[in-house]
């Protein structure tokens, strides 16, 4: 049986907008969201606070199987050395082929590109898998807010994770 292919990598692109509406909406899950399931009519998942330009987008076979958004953490200037993951998701189809941290190492590399000195991201202390991934890729527990929501009827912590560049 041949290896499976790496995913490509790339920027999000407008047109992506409907794609990757869809599959944000399809990954929805309360392991990780904080928001309510999102219900028609949906909101446009391109606008002035997420440009194409902060996601990259993974393919297999040319089809969109994830993204990774990587943002600003705060509008000030003075962290402006800092860049956050703001958003990862996976298709179910392309869970276990390494999309989740072929997103991760690009936004790495994408983050020192652009001149950051760290990377930020906040993940629900229930979400165990992406616990695990972050820390196999060199983010480390800074943090913790304790119970900071409250989902499904029980209280979640809310992990600051972070790594230098």
């Amino acid at each position: 049986m041949p290896e499976p292919q790496p995913p490509h990598i790339r920027f999000a692109l407008p047109d992506d907008e409907e794609e990757l509406a869809r599959l944000d909406r399809a990954t929805w899950s309360t392991l990780h969201a904080v928001t309510p399931r999102p219900q028609p009519p949906y909101r446009a998942f391109f606008d002035e606070r997420h440009l194409p330009e902060d996601y990259l987008v993974a393919e297999l076979d040319r089809r969109v199987v994830g993204y990774i958004r990587l943002a600003f953490p705060t509008p000030l200037a003075s962290n402006a050395h800092v860049r956050q993951i703001q958003g990862l998701a996976v298709s179910d189809e392309a869970r276990g082929l390494g999309v989740g941290r072929a997103l991760i190492r690009a936004a790495v590399e994408e983050a020192r590109r652009r001149g950051a000195r760290r990377l930020t991201l906040r993940v629900l202390g229930h979400n165990t898998p992406a616990r695990k991934l972050y820390e196999s890729e060199g983010f480390v527990v800074e943090g913790v807010l304790p119970e900071e929501f409250f989902l499904e009827g029980g209280y979640v912590d809310d992990v600051v994770m972070g790594r230098s560049l």
